[in-house]
């Protein structure tokens, strides 16, 4: 009998982590990272491409709470990866990509083996946290535990482990996890002290609340009743304070969400980074950093990167249930909350394009048929319309990649990681018939997973996003219209059932049927 490899060792670890699930594509530089795999508890799904792996473990991060794993091959199968990496980086989401790359005697040398690359660990520096390469078995535990060490105590992202072909085969007998129980830091008394002072002389208090308070929902509603604050929300903070009078579900590049800002005269901001596609989409400057800014943000670096009166640097939970503690049950909050939330409300709605605002009444009609859903969005017309205006229901429930680093073709593979995460949520994919050629094929690795994702595909043949703003720059539009295959025609070569529809007053219905189907399901809406 055998002894433990390194790569049986691998998954028993991953389990002692609490992974449940890995995406990946198998291939020969991987075979003995998979030896354990069919023994344990953990699900593995295979996506269409490598790009799809990753899509799918940011998916079914942000919709968990938890780190998504995937697997890859050496040289083409990480490259595949590096785009979902760099949308995971830009908004923050832990992820975890483990590949095989060439036995360590032919490292660096170009001899042309098989998916070699010059520097593959140098090239995954430029886009993960942290890139390590474990060479002996006794280093595989402390490299696990160095990511989900950082992925619990501090702004997460990718990070990349690679183990060479000829390690993955050595003896591993008797390591053990090396689990971590890191947290974030505690926040600082004297910052909590003296943004407390600034928030007991403020008169009216405003809460900007960004990706990294969406875990923070009760803490927040806590903390923006108790101040009588307006709450302004990025795209990936929508789901918090659904429906609350203090709620302003709109994009601070809006005029009137940046009038409201100017008009605080204190700005409390929760776990956002004031990214310019949150906070300038139009490129136009107009996004005037705060005079008097308290930050609260898991991360240092982050902090450091603008000025602000005080810094809380540690989850938004603990940092907004430490300003409540330190302003007592008798701080009295600010009268004119409401009419400023509800003014910003009304200003902003008022402020966006007639198809735009009919854009966002599509979004309405999925959130309403299918209350408590997961919507994930590629980049497409309804998507950008909602991102700038738009209520969600669930917190972490409404996310894209419309923002950051705006890779298309996420929608669907991270769908299917959500749906995978959260498999009693109703799940949509809200694709354009451009973005959703991107990654068409998943379809396949949703029926393998049985994931129930709704596929509704915005159909106005071709990227008009892209149109509009070449016609606006007076480009001449060139490039701008693929032809759309017969989606429903494609969904049933999936052995999927589909829908066409004409008409957004039909959208509430069809989404209704599909999530009694319990299957996964292709809804195409033709838009004139």
């Amino acid at each position: 009998m055998h002894g433990t490899t390194l790569g049986e060792a691998l998954i028993t670890l991953l389990e002692a982590h609490g992974v449940d699930t890995v995406f990946g594509i198998p291939g020969v530089h991987t075979v003995e990272l998979y030896r354990g795999l069919a023994r344990s508890k953990i699900r593995h799904i295979t996506p269409r491409h490598e790009q799809g792996a990753g899509f799918m473990a940011d998916g079914y991060a942000r919709a968990s709470g938890r780190p998504g794993v995937a697997f890859v091959i050496t040289g083409p199968g990480l490259t595949n990866t590096i785009t979902a990496m760099g949308q995971a980086r830009a908004d923050s989401v832990p992820m975890l990509v483990i590949s095989g790359v060439n036995a360590t005697s032919t490292l660096g040398k170009g001899l042309g083996f098989l998916h070699e690359l010059p520097d593959q660990r140098g090239m995954m520096e430029k886009v993960a946290l942290f890139s390590e390469r474990v060479t002996e078995a006794a280093e595989l535990p402390d490299a696990l535990a160095r990511a989900f060490a950082l992925f619990s105590s501090a702004r997460p992202g990718p990070v990349h482990i690679e183990i060479p072909t000829d390690v993955m085969v050595k003896p591993a007998d008797g390591i053990g996890a090396a689990l971590s129980n890191a947290a974030p830091p505690a926040p600082a008394a004297s910052a909590i002290a003296e943004a407390a002072r600034l928030i007991k002389a403020s008169r009216r208090p405003l809460i900007l609340a960004g990706g990294g308070a969406k875990q923070a929902d009760a803490a927040l509603r806590s903390f923006a009743e108790t101040l009588g604050a307006p709450v302004v929300e990025t795209a990936n903070a929508r789901g918090l304070l659904h429906r609350h009078h203090l709620c302003v579900p709109a994009s601070p590049s809006l005029k009137a969400v940046r009038a409201v800002m100017a008009d605080a005269d204190l700005v409390i901001a929760a776990g956002t980074e004031f990214g310019p596609t949150d906070y300038d989409v139009y490129g136009n400057g107009g996004f005037v950093l705060p005079p008097n800014l308290i930050r609260i943000d898991i991360g240092a670096d982050q902090i450091a990167r603008y000025a602000s009166n005080v810094a809380i640097q540690t989850d938004c939970a603990e940092a907004l249930g430490a300003l409540l503690t330190e302003l007592g049950p008798a701080h009295v909050a600010a009268k004119n909350g409401e009419s400023r939330a509800a003014a910003a409300r009304e200003a902003a709605l008022a402020e966006l394009k007639p198809d735009y605002i009919a854009q966002v009444r599509a979004v309405e009609a999925i959130r309403d048929a299918l209350p408590g859903a997961i919507i994930v969005g590629d980049s497409t017309q309804p998507i950008y319309a909602a991102n700038l205006y738009y209520d969600h229901d669930r917190p972490a429930g409404w996310f894209n990649a419309a923002t950051g680093f705006g890779a298309l073709g996420y929608g669907p593979p991270a769908a299917i990681g959500a749906a995978l995460a959260e498999p009693e949520a109703p799940v949509v994919c809200l694709t354009g018939d451009g973005g959703f050629q991107f990654t068409l094929p998943e379809l396949g690795a949703a029926l393998d997973g049985e994931a129930p994702v709704i596929f509704v595909v915005w159909n106005n043949r071709g990227y008009r996003e892209i149109e509009n703003s070449m016609l606006k720059r007076g480009v001449e539009p060139v490039g701008v219209s693929p032809a759309p295959p017969d989606f429903c025609k494609l969904a049933e070569a999936y052995g999927m059932a589909s829908e066409r529809l004409t008409s957004i007053g039909d959208l509430g219905h069809a989404l209704k049927r599909a999530r009694a189907a319990g299957k996964p399901r292709v809804i195409e809406i033709v838009v004139d």
